[in-house]
């Protein structure tokens, strides 16, 4: 064995990861006998954007990851496979970029809300890009100027965008400049062509919609990091069909930012925001200052409903 180097895992397989060296050089690695990270049962406990220390196998030729250093952040989402294991969609990120669509296919709004509490409960700036403007008539137009509405009062970065039409692909430049990003959404909402736009040399495969579904099929198998030509990176996820949160329903309203804001202003500093009399919350949303869909996915959220209710498709 050759002593210990450093990289950045760039792509992942489960069993398979490809680690980038400072010098730009990639080495595929693998994992010697079970690797578990402290405090946190996860399907996959190596993630694209962890910084792990390796050492190169000769017989194998092939890297064995030993080490990984401490993350800054990760973002997680429950197994599709086992519910009560976690999946590490990205680590070390510095924002998380929702790729949403009111048409082909549909985005609703507890999809959303569950992805930007599981960000906000882990530290991850979020940016909604509302993808294929150019498809919405009249009325798909007035609901996405309210969802915008909602979202830019909380605070959170929306770009009205369509990728196929290079509408608001110099906003999305901006924001992924110089930083490393998540780009997430469900299968068909045009992230793989959104990151065609940043860097035509990608030439990552798109897909069609199914017509019968309404839905994308799974262009992008494996996160993977890809540079940009803005000296930013983004790591490129498959289409996530579902999003349920782990272990955040303690302080789920936490998440919420617009609910926090109000629970100081509650009589009991406990407050779940359901029954309890004098809840600053509830008064909030009877008055229009909050949106009943955000409160709406607050308890969906503090209910742990069936994250299937939320997937494409079902609204």
């Amino acid at each position: 064995m050759n002593s210990l180097e450093k990289g950045i895992v760039i792509k992942s397989t489960g069993s398979c990861y490809w680690v980038r060296k400072a010098d730009g050089s990639v080495v595929e690695c693998r994992v010697r006998g079970k690797f578990r990270t402290k405090g946190l049962r996860t399907t996959n406990p190596i993630a694209v954007g962890d910084s792990v220390e390796f050492c190169i196998d000769e017989k194998m030729d092939k890297g064995l990851i030993q080490n990984i250093e401490e993350r800054r952040n990760y973002i997680i989402r429950k197994s599709i496979n086992l519910s009560k294991e976690a999946q590490i969609m990205a680590a070390n990120i510095d924002q998380a970029i929702l790729v949403v669509t009111l048409v082909s296919p549909r985005t609703f709004t507890q999809f959303i809300d569950r992805f930007l509490a599981s960000a906000e409960a882990y530290n991850i700036p979020s940016v909604l890009v509302f993808n294929k403007i150019d498809l919405y008539d009249a009325k798909q137009t007035a609901e996405l100027d309210e969802l915008v509405g909602i979202y830019q009062k909380i605070d959170y970065e929306c770009v009205k965008a369509s990728a196929e039409a290079g509408i608001g692909i110099d906003r999305i430049e901006e924001l992924t400049r110089g930083k490393l990003s998540l780009l997430a959404g469900h299968s068909g909402v045009g992230k793989s062509t959104i990151a065609n736009r940043l860097n035509p040399n990608l030439d990552l495969r798109t897909s069609a919609i199914s017509d019968s579904h309404d839905s994308g099929m799974h262009t992008t198998t494996y996160p993977e990091m890809h540079p940009l030509m803005n000296g930013g990176y983004i790591i490129d996820s498959p289409g996530i069909k579902g999003f349920g949160t782990i272990e955040m329903k303690d302080e789920m309203a936490h998440y919420f930012p617009e609910m926090f804001a109000e629970s100081a202003n509650c009589q009991f500093y406990n407050c779940t925001h359901t029954h309890e009399p004098k809840c600053a919350v509830k008064q909030a949303v009877a008055e229009g200052r909050i949106a009943q869909s955000r409160y709406n996915s607050y308890l969906s959220l503090l209910n742990d409903e069936d994250e299937d209710k939320y997937r494409q498709g079902v609204d």
